[in-house]
């Protein structure tokens, strides 16, 4: 037998040996339960994400509270334009967190041995990574979200009171317009300032499985109950969501289609450009609702999540290391 043909062999059984680990039914079960527990989270609290957006993109409409910022948008529009864009967002979000979920604990099963400590670096960096695979695939969708969000809002900027856009009938008619009206790239509006957002789930993860670790070593149990996973939860999301605001407030804008000039330019130049219209205040404009929001979601989310895995192993008899 040839050198080559050993080297085939080999490297043909560790691409085997990859997609094996890559493809397990434990990765499967993780998927699902994260893009369960994330669409139920979001569900339970998408007023909030609604009057987050709002204050975000229309930089006229005051910074209130998120309870007035609410009650304001059901007085000038109806009770249910809180709700606007909710199924979309729902079918988005499903999409995006099993392709995080798979991602993360993918890289996990394949790039962790047996004998591998998790660490918070280890975490962080197949957190980032399965962020940013999530944002190449899943941009396009968020694009559309936050049209279809706006779409009939009562805007107070002028500017957006008279700006073109279609109307959009929903998630597909949505993706369809923006490619044929404003070019394919347009769908991944927003891309760059996503990427570099990755971070944000990956301070998140990293944080939250620093802190899991801690009281699953403190309490010596494996599941812990459902109080802590909600308290660790909300504690991961409001380290990340503070860090990485300002980059947030960014891509609301270049999503919602409304901010030409931004669009144009780079991360740097549109958070200048926002300080200088309207102050660094602007920079953190909507970030109660954020927090409030984001924080109550992810805790939410964690949560649920990690009940409905631990079901679903329990159920079938399986216990994974992860």
């Amino acid at each position: 037998m040839t050198a080559l043909s050993k080297f085939d062999k080999s490297g043909s059984s560790m691409n085997a040996t990859l997609l094996q680990k890559l493809f397990t039914f434990p990765n499967l079960v993780h998927a699902v339960a994260g893009a369960a527990g994330s669409v139920f989270a979001m569900f339970v609290f998408y007023p909030l994400d609604t009057a987050r957006t709002r204050l975000q993109v229309d930089d006229k409409r005051k910074a209130k509270h998120s309870p007035l910022v609410m009650a304001e948008i059901a007085k000038e529009e109806g009770l249910l334009s809180l709700y606007r864009g909710l199924f979309p967002v729902l079918v988005t979000l499903c999409c995006s967190n099993f392709v995080y979920f798979y991602t993360y604990n993918g890289l996990k099963t394949t790039y962790l041995s047996d004998i591998d400590k998790e660490t918070p670096i280890k975490d962080l960096t197949f957190a980032f990574v399965a962020g940013v695979i999530n944002v190449l695939v899943t941009t396009p969708l968020w694009v559309v979200n936050t049209r279809l969000k706006l779409q009939g809002a009562n805007f107070h900027t002028d500017g957006h009171k008279e700006a073109k856009v279609p109307r959009y009938r929903g998630l597909i008619d949505a993706l369809l317009k923006v490619a044929r009206h404003e070019g394919i790239a347009a769908l991944w509006n927003g891309t760059l300032p996503s990427v570099v957002l990755a971070s944000n789930p990956s301070v998140q993860f990293m944080v939250y499985e620093a802190v899991k670790r801690y009281f699953q070593s403190l309490l010596k149990t494996k599941e812990l109950s459902g109080f802590l996973y909600f308290i660790i939860g909300a504690i991961a999301k409001t380290v990340a969501t503070v860090v990485t605001y300002p980059l947030q407030v960014v891509q609301s804008r270049l999503r919602a289609g409304r901010h030409k000039k931004s669009e144009q330019q780079g991360i740097f130049q549109n958070l200048v450009d926002i300080v200088k219209d309207n102050g660094v205040s602007a920079l953190y404009k909507g970030m109660e609702a954020k927090l409030i929001q984001t924080v109550l979601t992810a805790a939410l989310m964690f949560l649920t999540y990690e009940k409905i895995a631990a079901f679903i192993f329990r159920t079938m008899g399986h216990n994974p290391k992860l």
